[in-house]
């Protein structure tokens, strides 16, 4: 059955159709974000919800979305996304950051022009018939100091075009490394000193608890008496009540919004007051814009729906499409092993501690770990995924640790799995074979070599003479078909394990005559996901 996704903001009808065309039914409500109520009702038929900014995807939204798998938001902003809700329920929420990224880029140096040369005031004198040539000196950009908070995508770009109108450009980035900063041609410096230097400061950093206000009252009382402010990032970043102020004071010589705390802005501290240009959230409004993040998210959403490949994702690890197709059968055996180990584990669980040998050590290890988390967690959530899974393991304070090494041993790549719990460690390790399968290799610091059935019998016990009568014997009185058995001991007289792959699930009949038997210490059914 083809993936069902639903447009519920306006969307280029060009990516409507790249849906179309990859196979996957659509419906194109470009209205129906407006109509919460609307879209409750209808969004739990969809496997996919793809949105601009007037869909809001609240928990409400979420609760009602029984089938969802995946938001995207043509654009970079997902503020409209609860993406803490989204995650507990397993849904990706999917961006599109490098869409728009030289559109946003040239209306933050469009604003800063214009806050320079008092462009937007200058311009409704003149239409009023004043031609007050005076009143508005402006400054030069050429030689003045650039101050940019955040010098990733967008903010890359606007320090190369500022340095193209030869400004001196110092930026403000803890990701920023001093050798990627030489590259770009600007000098990376602390906040405190971009607040002292500065003649032009312009933000283009995300949202998040870091960046909230983070130039607060304090940090404009730092700036140089005469700076100029553009914010075309994100409203929430600047104390707009403080920045107004220090505009009438004459501190602040002049500011250029794009964005705002509260949206739609009907009404801001920064109206009304002289040499401030603001624009209504115009950041991404060009044709190219519109049309590039539109064609992105249909792209992106298409992928994962048919493939798995996840791109861009804000709440899991991004797989491409190329990873994707080698990694399948490695996610699947991280997938089992979590499996295994959680249905084997019934006290609270410390720690999770994951391996990796060989070839597998040099893969996507994070969407890795949160396969193998998944796995782990199926047991207490049966609804739990990749998405959700870490979200319950932090929120249970589960510690989760990751190695990696080269080959180690026979095989060209393995992962091992050891859950720790208060009362003990449980350890088992798998590889994937040439032909794609999934098998265990290990449990208990036990060799085995067994294929991964949908259900599967485990047991434990002495090394002695019946065992494999006793556990054949039993399954074929209880008509259940073994369709391969695999046997492993410490040593000789010492421990050992069977691992029975059954075409049904085990009784609990079966289950009570091989107790009887009082050969067994340990017998567990299990079952795996061979979906």
């Amino acid at each position: 059955m083809a993936p069902k996704v639903l447009v519920s903001d306006k969307l280029s009808e060009t990516a409507v159709q790249i849906f179309r065309d990859r196979g996957i039914d659509v419906d194109f409500m470009p209205d129906l974000g407006k109509d919460k109520d609307k879209l409750a009702e209808l969004i739990g038929q969809y496997d996919g919800l793809a949105i601009r900014s007037a869909t809001k995807v609240t928990p409400t939204i979420l609760q009602a979305a029984t089938n969802l798998k995946v938001v995207g938001r043509a654009g970079i902003g997902t503020d409209n996304v609860d993406k803490e809700a989204a995650s507990k329920k397993g849904v990706i929420v999917m961006n599109t950051p490098f869409g728009n990224m030289i559109t946003t880029a040239e209306h933050a140096i469009a604003m800063m022009f214009a806050v320079a040369r008092q462009i937007p005031e200058a311009s409704e004198s003149t239409h009023a018939g004043k031609w007050e040539k005076s009143k508005f000196m402006g400054v030069e950009l050429t030689g003045k100091t650039l101050g940019v908070i955040g010098a990733g995508n967008i903010g890359g770009i606007v320090c190369d075009r500022a340095r193209g109108l030869k400004m001196k450009v110092i930026a403000y980035d803890p990701f920023l490394g001093e050798e990627k900063a030489e590259k770009m041609g600007v000098e990376k410096v602390e906040l405190d000193e971009l607040l002292t230097r500065a003649d032009f400061i312009t933000l283009h950093v995300p949202l998040t608890d870091q960046t909230r206000n983070i130039l607060s009252r304090e940090a404009l009382e730092k700036t140089k008496k005469g700076v100029r402010i553009i914010n075309c990032a994100r409203g929430g970043l600047v104390d707009e009540e403080a920045l107004a102020e220090m505009l009438q004071s004459g501190h602040v010589a002049g500011a250029a919004f794009d964005v705002f705390s509260v949206e739609p802005a009907k009404d801001n501290p920064l109206f009304n007051l002289p040499n401030v240009v603001c624009t209504p959230h115009l950041g991404a409004a060009t044709t190219e814009a519109q049309e590039n993040v539109a064609l992105q998210v249909a792209e992106q959403m298409a992928n994962y729906l048919l493939t798995g490949a996840v791109e861009n994702a804000l709440n899991m690890p991004s797989v491409t499409a190329e990873e994707a197709k080698v990694m399948g059968p490695w996610v699947k055996l991280a997938g089992h092993l979590g499996s295994f180990t959680g249905q084997m584990t019934d006290e609270p669980i410390k720690a999770i501690n994951i391996l990796y040998d060989g070839t597998v050590a040099n893969m996507n290890l994070d969407a890795l770990n949160c396969a193998v988390i998944a796995g782990i967690m199926k047991k207490a959530n049966p609804d739990v995924n990749m998405v959700s899974a870490p979200v319950i393991a932090k929120e249970r304070g589960i510690q989760i640790s990751t190695t990696s090494q080269d080959k180690s041993g026979v095989f060209d790549g393995y992962i091992k799995v050891t859950v720790v719990t208060e009362a003990r460690e449980r350890s088992v390790a798998g590889t994937v074979f040439s032909d794609g399968k999934p098998r265990f290799i290990q449990i208990k610091g036990i060799n085995i070599d067994a294929e991964v059935g949908a259900n599967m019998l485990y047991t434990t016990n002495e090394d002695v003479p019946g065992i494999i009568g006793a556990l054949g014997q039993t399954m074929g009185s209880n008509g259940v078909n073994i369709a391969n058995f695999t046997l492993g001991r410490a040593g000789a007289g010492g421990e050992a394990i069977a691992l029975l792959y059954v075409d049904e699930p085990v009784p609990a009949e079966a289950r009570a005559k091989l107790a009887e038997t009082g050969l067994f210490r340990q017998i567990k059914p299990l079952e795996f996901d061979m979906v």
